[in-house]
């Protein structure tokens, strides 16, 4: 029985194949990687490597439901999902599980990936980012704290207050009894997935936390999207997540008097 499964939805991306090496080259626990392909077929087949599980749907039903589909295969104590696009530091899996508990989700520390060279960015990482309300276009969304991250620059597993949600770990019975699933009804199937997690752990008394002990690396936003749906569409998405858990989100800010 793996220790750790690791889901990837994919939808047509040329750098899935790398990630998948990054993961598997790095890792230092039993891992299996389950990879839900959305809609497509790679050109390139996928690894042959027994660790690693593909999953096809015929067609696409957006970033929610693979993310669904993939933890209901997942066999693992602990489930962390990652973008396709992603790079990962030495022993990321036996760091990230050596400091969390059963009600945290967890965030490693986020660099910036040049997917071409396939190579970590000359620019500072990211541990901390504040969860606010941005005006155009009308949503939550995580800006870079900064002033936390030099206030607490020496304290390397700590709360934050939001994430990019391309890659975080769980405790698989975290996910059965809080987050349960994704719902893509009210959200789409694409936006809000961190936002939704979010909200969920901290009603039901959990946490979410950076481990700066070790990292990832994310396709910098200079690089295409794979995927994505225009204006209205995300909108109503970014609304019904706003309506959702405003009254939540006051609360949280006392929390943290942001």
């Amino acid at each position: 029985m793996p220790e750790l499964s690791v889901i990837i939805p994919s939808h047509n991306d040329i750098y899935l194949h790398k990630t998948i090496a990054s993961l598997l080259d790095n890792s230092e626990l039993d891992i299996e990687i389950i990879v839900v392909l959305d809609g497509y077929i790679p050109a390139t087949p996928i690894t042959g490597d027994p660790r690693v599980l593909s999953i096809y749907y015929e067609d696409n039903r957006g970033m929610r439901e693979a993310i669904n589909m993939g933890v209901s295969y997942a066999r693992g104590k602990y489930i962390m999902r990652v973008d396709e696009h992603c790079m990962f530091g030495p022993g990321y899996d036996r760091i990230l599980l050596a400091d969390i508990e059963d009600n945290w989700i967890v965030t490693p520390r986020r660099y910036k990936l040049d997917p071409v060279k396939w190579e970590v960015m000359d620019l500072p990482p990211i541990d901390y980012e504040k969860l606010v309300i941005k005006a155009d276009p009308h949503k939550f969304s995580g800006v870079q704290w900064k002033s936390r991250e030099i206030e607490r620059k020496d304290i390397m597993v700590d709360e934050t207050m939001s994430m990019q949600g391309s890659c975080w770990v769980m405790n698989r019975s975290w996910w059965d009894k809080v987050i349960v699933r994704l719902d893509s009804e009210g959200y789409g199937t694409l936006y809000q997935d961190s936002t939704e997690m979010l909200f969920k752990t901290w009603k039901a008394g959990g946490k979410l936390m950076v481990n700066k002990n070790t990292w990832f690396a994310h396709k910098h936003r200079n690089f295409n999207r794979t995927h994505n749906y225009p204006g209205e569409k995300a909108k109503e998405s970014f609304s019904y997540a706003l309506n959702l858990w405003m009254q939540d989100y006051l609360e949280v800010q006392r929390k943290w008097m942001v």
